[in-house]
C-alpha cells in the first residue's frame, strides 16, 4: 500500500514537471524544485551529468503540440482515478463519460488532438487512395464521439480541403467543443461542424471519405449497433480507422484497462477483436498501426469498391 501511494505522488511529480516544461526550459523547471526533481531521479527519469540534467527518453518532448497532448492525456487519467477513488457507488458511474467533470472531458479531448495529427501525417498517407480522396474539394470526414472537438480540428488542419463532421451523444461535451472551435483558427474551425447524434443513427449513405471511430469509448452494445451504419456511410473504397486498446503485458495493466473501459461506459475489445469485427462486416485490407509503446493501436479497414 505504501508503494502504491508513493507511485501516485511520483506520477504527480512527473506530470507537474512536464506541464511546467511546456512553457519553460526543462532544466529551469528541474532546478526550481530540487525535492520534486529528486523523485524523478529516484525513478531513473532524470540523471545529473557533468553538463547538467540528462532526461530519460520518455520525458523528451518531440514537439510542443505532442507534449501538450501527452500531458492532457495523463491529466485526464489522474482526474478519473481521483473520481473513482471518491465514488460512493460501485460499478459504472451513472452516465459514463457524462459523470465526468468538464476538466476531465477537456483533458481527454485535447489529448486526442495528437491522434488527429498522427492520422493526418502518418496513417492516411499509408492508406491506399485516402490522401487523394481527402485532397478533393468538399471531401468529408466523420469524427465519431468528437468530444470537445480537438481531434476534429486537427483533421481539419491536416486536410485543408475537407469538411469534418463531429458527432457525440453528450450535449455537454458538444457545448465545450463549440467553445474550443470559437478559440481556434477561424479558417480551420469553419470547416468543422458539430451535431448531437448517436453513431447508430447516422443516416447518410456513401458520404464519407474517412471515418474515425474511438472504439474503446463505446459500449459493446453501442459499438455493434453503430458499425454496420458507419460502413454504409463510407464511400466505396474509403477507410474507417478505429482506435483500440492493445493487450497489456502485465496483469495489473490488463485489469486496470478493463475496469476503466467499462467504468467509462466503454468496452473491453482489444485490437485483434476489433479487426475481426471489421472483417466480419465485409471490409477489406484490415491493417494495424501502433502509436507509442503501450499506447493505442489504430485499426484501419476499407470498404470494398464496386
Amino acid at each position: 500500500m505504501a508503494v502504491l501511494e508513493a507511485a501516485a505522488w511520483a506520477m504527480a511529480a512527473v506530470l507537474s514537471t512536464q506541464r511546467q516544461a511546456l512553457s519553460a526550459p526543462f532544466a529551469d523547471v528541474l532546478a526550481c524544485d530540487p525535492q520534486r526533481t529528486a523523485v524523478l531521479e529516484s525513478l531513473g527519469l532524470v540523471l545529473r551529468g557533468p553538463d547538467g540534467f540528462v532526461l530519460h527518453p520518455s520525458l523528451a518532448q518531440v514537439d510542443a503540440a505532442t507534449a501538450r497532448s501527452a500531458v492532457e492525456a495523463k491529466l485526464s487519467s489522474l482526474r478519473q482515478a481521483v473520481s473513482a477513488a471518491v465514488s460512493e457507488v460501485a460499478g459504472t458511474p451513472q452516465g459514463g463519460w457524462g459523470a465526468q467533470s468538464d476538466e476531465v472531458l477537456l483533458s481527454q479531448g485535447r489529448a486526442s488532438a495528437a491522434t488527429g495529427r498522427a492520422l493526418a501525417a502518418k496513417i492516411v498517407p499509408r492508406l491506399a487512395g485516402c490522401t487523394e480522396r481527402l485532397a478533393a474539394e468538399g471531401s468529408r470526414i466523420l469524427d465519431v464521439g468528437t468530444g470537445v472537438g480537438a481531434l476534429a480540428l486537427a483533421l481539419a488542419q491536416g486536410f485543408p480541403r475537407a469538411r469534418v463532421e463531429g458527432i457525440d451523444v453528450l450535449e455537454r461535451a458538444l457545448a465545450l467543443a463549440r467553445a474550443e472551435l470559437t478559440a481556434a483558427d477561424p479558417a480551420v474551425a469553419a470547416r468543422v461542424s458539430l451535431r448531437h447524434q448517436d453513431a447508430a443513427d447516422v443516416s447518410e449513405t456513401e458520404t464519407y471519405q474517412l471515418i474515425w471511430l474511438p472504439a474503446p469509448f463505446l459500449s459493446e452494445e453501442a459499438l455493434r449497433a453503430a458499425l454496420p451504419r458507419l460502413v454504409e456511410t463510407l464511400v466505396p473504397g474509403a477507410w474507417l480507422v478505429a482506435g483500440t486498446t492493445p493487450v497489456a503485458d502485465d496483469a495489473l495493466r490488463r485489469s486496470v484497462e478493463r475496469w476503466t473501459a467499462v467504468r467509462g461506459g466503454g468496452n473491453s475489445f482489444d485490437t485483434a477483436r476489433m479487426g475481426e469485427e471489421l472483417d466480419a462486416l465485409g471490409l477489406e485490407e484490415t491493417r494495424t498501426f501502433p502509436t507509442v509503446p503501450g499506447g493505442p493501436v489504430l485499426v484501419a479497414a476499407r470498404r470494398i469498391e464496386g
